[in-house]
């Protein structure tokens, strides 16, 4: 059994997977709060208690605040903030499946900006069959809100910039970042919330325990986890290991909401973990031949 601490690739690569599985299964839990409390209140506060949390684990008290790059905080917290509401405005309007092959244009886009070698484009190329097959046609056949597609898309280039800035020195570890950078997406998304309605119904406890538990499965734990993997992982590895987040989706999905899968969406599966796998093992090669 490999030694993960002796290999911080492979490291990178099981966080970077349980990031994903924690975050496309809160997807249901969010699903379940839109009936009950606006859409950006729900996002506000998962960053509102995500950053609360991070504060306290990762003892952000401790911080040289003389060393942070703020620049680089603000620019990641921006990202964060657009890329999470965003995403629960389109999920709100679209299905999630749609919505999470929409908003992966962002990640598939910044992998093909970094795509150097003839094997990457074919990892690439992979990605994007198995996206194009997940996609749900029979519901596509229906009318799909453009406006929905639009939150998508756009959360899919706040996405391309999250990965862009997460890479960007901060002059803090990559977890007070996460922290510092979700505080200030808090701040941002936080007024608008109000401003739009905030029911104080949130801060009950019968409601808190489930924001809490959002805050933790679809914030805290998926963007620290993803943060510390960016330090091992090449933006052209990190963008197409990600196109496991629909494939997990629809997994989640069919666990969780009973979403039955087309024929079409299980092959998808089958072609976007062969292009992760792909994508790994040459990544590996090339890191052996440096």
């Amino acid at each position: 059994m490999p030694n993960l601490k002796n290999a911080p690739h492979l490291q990178a690569l099981v966080l970077l997977f349980i990031a994903m599985i924690s975050m496309q299964s809160s997807g249901a839990l969010a699903k379940t709060l839109f009936d009950q409390f606006p859409v950006l209140t729900i996002s506000a506060m998962r960053l509102l208690l995500g950053s609360l949390i991070l504060a306290v684990i990762f003892k952000i008290w401790q911080v040289n605040f003389k060393q942070v790059k703020w620049p680089s905080i603000i620019s990641y917290g921006i990202a964060l903030a657009g890329m999470n509401a965003l995403f629960y405005l389109s999920i709100h309007r679209i299905p999630l499946g749609i919505a999470v092959a929409f908003e992966f244009i962002g990640p598939l886009s910044v992998a093909l900006f970094h795509a150097r070698q003839k094997f990457d484009f074919i990892w690439v190329g992979l990605a994007i069959l198995g996206l194009v097959l997940l996609f749900p046609f029979d519901q596509a056949k229906q009318s799909l809100d453009l406006i929905g597609i639009a939150f998508a898309l756009a959360a899919g280039a706040c996405w391309a910039l999250y990965i862009i800035a997460g890479q960007r020195p901060s002059g803090v570890s990559g977890n007070h970042t996460v922290c510092l950078g979700m505080f200030v997406g808090m701040l941002c998304l936080m007024p608008i919330a109000l401003f739009s309605g905030m029911p104080l119904q949130v801060f009950e406890p019968s409601n808190l325990i489930y924001f809490i538990a959002l805050a933790i499965l679809a914030s805290a734990l998926p963007f620290s986890l993803e943060m510390i993997a960016l330090r091992n992982l090449s933006a052209l590895s990190f963008g197409t290991l990600m196109s496991l987040e629909p494939a997990i989706a629809a997994f989640s999905g069919f666990i969780f909401l009973n979403e039955q899968l087309l024929w079409t969406q299980w092959l998808a599966l089958a072609t976007i973990i062969s292009a992760s796998i792909g994508c790994t093992v040459t990544t590996q090669k090339a890191r052996l031949k440096e």
